[in-house]
């Protein structure tokens, strides 16, 4: 490692082993270990709003690594869209088993990360086309030195870890609490369509109507987030007034129900809302019925109160793809452009999106602009991270809260 690290425990950590101090390695993995990885430390330029962060690996006597890739989400993501890994490649400090990497963020960042080790050449480590970077994703592991519950994945792959800078947004209602009222998971087979009703705790059907939440992507929500565990939080609290959610299967079928489906909205709309009437008396009435839905998510859940206002009065979009266009259509934001020339739905809506998200930040600025241009209620917030879970479960809980509290 060069002596211009901007690390200061990293810059006294070389400097130890040069000076061949006694044990200065293992006294530095055990202040690691007391408090820690990675390294947030004061920004070297003395601004407050910022934080020096440094991302540690330590690795295997048993199998050296040749190069170890850090995966921060979306700003890594952003270069490999570039075509350029190379600044996410850590160094190693000489004569120790520490692999390092500092980034200079702002000190409400909140992101997932992981590692990818290399044991053969850097190039291959470094490739960027589609089926190397699933590779790599497939291969990325979490940091086994940070101590805060991993965001776990699905099809396979191992979690992630996640950093929370200091002035990140709370997120006080996600995992799962001691004490707190459970509700149930009834999973049904809705004409073809896998659906799982999350029940709040002591539901009965004599004690709707309730609220209701329709989560698309629900195979990430249910079994592998844990939503249950949020909503919990939420009645718990009082946050939430007792609601329904639907978690709707989704992934498999993305490109056809996630891109403006008139017929996919239809069937949430004529066919699932009913069957959870009848089953789960939840309210009909729009104003207690939420959709919800994250990146193309997001884009059907705005779509979906534009055209069954009747059924759907609330929509929760995190990281909308608002770039989306109607392959019969001329132009880019296809549902941004059909807001802008039809008359005003009495709907409501939440909008956040990441400032990292370089792909879809200036869409969704434009369509919360064109909202409020029209007169449509609509709360709007950008948060300080990526396309990414980590943030995305604190949004949904906000989200919902914001819409069904209110």
């Amino acid at each position: 490692m060069t002596e211009d690290t901007p690390s200061p425990l990293l810059r006294t950590l070389r400097q130890a082993v040069r000076a061949q101090v006694p044990a200065a390695e293992a006294e530095f993995w055990l202040r690691v270990r007391r408090t820690g990885a990675p390294l947030v430390e004061p920004d070297p330029e003395g601004d407050p709003d910022h934080r020096l962060v440094t991302f540690l690996w330590r690795d295997d006597p048993a199998r050296p690594a040749t190069d170890v890739l850090a995966l921060l989400h979306t700003v890594t993501d952003k270069d490999r869209h570039a075509g350029d890994l190379t600044g996410h490649l850590m160094r190693r400090v000489d004569g120790t088993s520490v692999w390092a990497l500092s980034h200079r963020l702002r000190a409400d960042h909140r992101a997932s990360y992981q590692f990818v080790t290399g044991h053969g050449t850097r190039a291959d480590l470094l490739r960027t086309d589609r089926a190397s970077w699933i590779a790599t994703l497939d291969a990325a592991v979490p940091d086994p030195l940070n101590p805060a519950p991993a965001l776990p994945a699905r099809e396979g792959r191992s979690p992630a870890s996640v950093l929370s800078l200091p002035y990140a947004p709370p997120q006080p209602h996600t995992g799962r609490r001691p004490g707190v009222p459970r509700g149930r998971a009834v999973t049904a087979d809705v004409e073809g369509r896998k659906v799982t009703a999350q029940l709040p705790p002591g539901h009965t059907p004599q004690g709707g109507p309730y609220a209701v939440a329709v989560l698309l992507d629900g195979e990430m929500w249910g079994p592998v987030l844990g939503v249950g565990d949020v909503l919990d939080n939420l009645h718990a609290d009082g946050a939430l007034p007792p609601t329904v959610a639907l978690l709707v299967d989704t992934m498999a079928r993305r490109p056809q129900d996630l891109s403006c489906s008139g017929e996919f909205v239809d069937w949430l709309a004529d066919v699932l809302l009913p069957w959870a009437a009848d089953r789960f008396a939840v309210d009909p009435r729009p104003e207690r019925t939420v959709v919800a839905g994250q990146s193309a998510g997001g884009l059907t859940a705005a779509f979906a109160v534009h055209r069954r206002p009747e059924r759907f009065g609330l929509a929760l979009s995190q990281s909308g793809s608002f770039w989306w266009s109607d392959d019969e259509e001329i132009g880019a934001e296809w549902l941004t452009r059909q807001y802008a020339a039809t008359p005003p739905r009495d709907v409501r809506l939440h909008v956040e999106v990441g400032a990292q998200e370089w792909l879809l930040l200036a869409e969704n600025r434009r369509f919360r602009d064109v909202l409020r241009e029209r007169g449509y209620a609509v709360s709007y917030e950008e948060f300080n991270g990526g396309h990414d879970y980590a943030c995305w479960r604190g949004g949904l809980a906000t989200g919902l809260t914001r819409l069904l509290a209110a």
